[in-house]
């Protein structure tokens, strides 16, 4: 009379809460995920990550039409980062990632994609926004100003020099042109 008899309840159910844990399963925590850097800084994307068994995280990074593998890994195992990121990146056990000598392209949408063993995953994303630091730019113009001032300096003192050296050299040509035995007689008044 029963369309299910007991064995094929106790399979549904077990089935059904295995999937709904498979689902709820990966979780990423982070504390921030929009962050702001200076050039040539570090960053640190600080994410826990919490599943069943060893996951594999990666990291990609995407901006405007571009995107690019960073790096994949096991917590405790292998590490695969690419070339781009090579001398860079530094992974850690707990999912985070960090990014060293931040450049004016490093800014962009980071993606962690975290996946079990059984094949099921969940993403998470982080904002970084890279900045010019400004001071950098008023040192080097500072520098090409006193550089600058320095060489009209040098022009003017050397101008200065040049016109000595020409009154110099006028007044020694007319010493010469002049007769030595010249005698010049006074008129009585």
């Amino acid at each position: 009379m029963w369309l299910w008899d007991t064995q094929e309840v106790a399979l549904f159910f077990s089935i059904t809460l295995y999937v709904c844990h498979l689902a709820g399963a990966i979780s990423i925590r982070s504390p921030q995920q929009s962050l702001t850097r200076p050039v040539q800084q570090d960053v640190l994307f600080s994410v826990d990550i919490s599943c069943v068994g060893i996951p594999t995280v990666q990291w990609t990074f995407m901006s405007g039409r571009v995107s690019r593998d960073i790096g994949a890994w096991q917590p405790g195992g292998f590490t695969n980062v690419s070339e781009d990121y090579m001398d860079r990146i530094l992974t850690y056990t707990n999912g985070s990632m960090g990014l060293s000598d931040l450049r004016i392209q490093d800014t962009g949408f980071y993606v962690i994609t975290v996946t079990e063993l059984s094949g099921s995953s969940k993403d998470a994303g982080f904002v970084l926004n890279v900045e010019e630091v400004l001071y950098e730019d008023l040192q080097y113009l500072a520098v090409f100003a006193v550089v600058l001032a320095s060489l009209a300096g040098f022009l003017m003192v050397s101008m200065w020099l040049m016109d000595k050296a020409y009154s110099q050299i006028n007044a020694w040509r007319q010493r010469r042109q002049m007769p030595e035995n010249d005698v010049t007689e006074l008129q009585p008044l």
